[in-house]
């Protein structure tokens, strides 16, 4: 028995599941779960002290990659003059500041520690703003894991605008607060245009990934931004774009900065934290503006602006603002995601591709999804099969097909060269 397998049993009397994430655990993929010891630039080495390319980059966050040397000087320092305060910092300003310049359709912003934090805070504010209850979702999106987003639809299409009719995904989610939130299929229009003309005065807000990387990467057509957009407007609904994974991970500004939209709030984490626990959700001032001790939506959180967090979050920033750093990391994921193809292609794999910035997707299907129901129908366990043929060519993927995957500017085209050619080996055995 291996170290990992060790851990894992260790793991599993005092943990659930033996992780503080359920995807962490392999479920999908089988085996064991890699613990990891140390990381740095594109590498983590495990509890045996194996070397991977990692494919997931803490999810999202590490996009300036592990270990950062600027980003761990400005860790130090900021521990240094202790960890919290539980009271206002300059620091706090300044990243606040960073953000309302980078994302223009944040006027005021505030601090969070999680991004399940920034979306339960968003969508409490926009209920109190409109002063309406109903929300809606989208099937195959994921918003963190407060009770009112845990929901899907129960039939699709027919029941879609019937709220009565869905069911909660999770357990210890109260059917009562399903009847507050409807759930329709990602890019469709149709779908989006008849919720509106039957309740469309009766909903508070509208959230959307605005590039979907929780049933892999999936795209929205311009038609289904441009309706919501309009729908919400004229509905005075709340436009909610959750920028969490997509927040200067696709690009500086955003996915909002990419397709031209002004959402009326939006949800940031990941990448604004550098690695550490951060997120925050932000908007218009006249929205904003709701929140204690201004208005009277309350949110609160002792560790909220944590100023080691924001030192990481600074320092990330500055990283990827600095010239052709975004140029680069999107060149260097497409040229994976052609390296990819290639290979399933010379081995006869059916196989597509997508990416956005330091965000990619891989489908083992003959075109790339748009919607969910078309990511179940891929072969999933082609995925499985290929996911363990890279794992034990030491290439770290993310353990399941349907999550996004995620490079960082240390992912030189030398790692580049290893992943490609990790993967034709891959496919081929896949092929046998």
């Amino acid at each position: 028995m291996g170290q990992n397998d060790i851990l894992f049993e260790r793991a599993q009397k005092t943990i659930p599941g033996g992780v503080n994430s359920p995807v962490r655990a392999f479920r999908q993929v089988g085996g064991t779960p890699r613990f990891v010891a140390k990381a740095k630039g594109p590498y983590f080495w495990d509890a045996e002290g194996t070397r991977y390319i990692d494919l997931i980059m803490s999810w999202g966050p590490m996009i300036a990659g592990h270990a950062n040397p600027e980003v761990v000087e400005a860790v130090k320092q900021a521990a240094e003059t202790s960890f919290s305060y539980g009271a206002p910092t300059e620091g706090e300003i300044d990243l606040a500041e960073r953000i309302c310049q980078l994302v223009p359709s944040i006027e005021q912003v505030r601090m969070v520690s999680s991004g399940t934090e920034a979306t339960m805070s968003a969508l409490r504010l926009a209920r109190g703003y409109t002063g309406r209850d109903l929300i809606i979702k989208f099937e195959g999106c994921y918003h963190g894991h407060a009770d009112s987003l845990l929901v899907k639809a129960g039939s699709g299409l027919l029941t879609f605008a019937d709220s009565t009719q869905n069911a909660p995904s999770s357990g210890g989610v109260p059917h009562d607060l399903v009847k507050h939130t409807l759930v329709l299929p990602y890019n469709d229009v149709a779908a989006l245009k008849e919720v509106f003309q039957k309740q469309g005065d009766q909903v508070a807000a509208v959230i959307i990934e605005p590039i979907a990387g929780n049933m892999n990467l999936i795209k929205p057509s311009a038609e289904f931004l441009t309706t919501l957009r309009q729908l919400t407007t004229q509905h005075g609904s709340v436009l909610i774009y959750d920028e969490v994974m997509t927040g200067f991970r696709v690009a500086l500004g955003g996915a909002q900065s990419l397709q031209g939209i002004v959402p009326d709030l939006t949800c940031l984490g990941k990448v604004m934290g550098g690695g550490m626990p951060m997120a925050a959700f932000g908007g218009k001032k006249e929205i904003m503006s709701k929140l204690a001790p201004l208005g009277n939506v309350y949110q609160a959180g002792t560790l909220s602006g944590n100023p080691v967090a924001v030192a990481a979050g600074l320092k990330t920033l500055e990283i990827i603002s600095r010239e052709g750093f975004y140029e680069c990391l999107t060149g260097q994921t497409e040229k994976l995601m052609a390296g990819l193809k290639l290979a399933a292609d010379e081995a006869g794999v059916p196989f597509a591709v997508d990416s956005v910035g330091g965000m990619f997707g891989f489908y083992f299907a003959n075109a790339v999804p748009t919607s969910f129901e078309a990511v179940t129908k891929t072969d999933i366990e082609a995925f499985k099969k290929f996911f363990h043929l890279m794992l034990d060519q030491g290439v770290y993927l993310a353990p399941s097909a349907y999550e996004a995957g995620f490079t960082s500017i240390a992912h030189d085209n030398a790692v580049l060269e290893e992943i490609i050619a990790a993967a034709r080996i891959s496919f081929q055995k896949l092929k046998a």
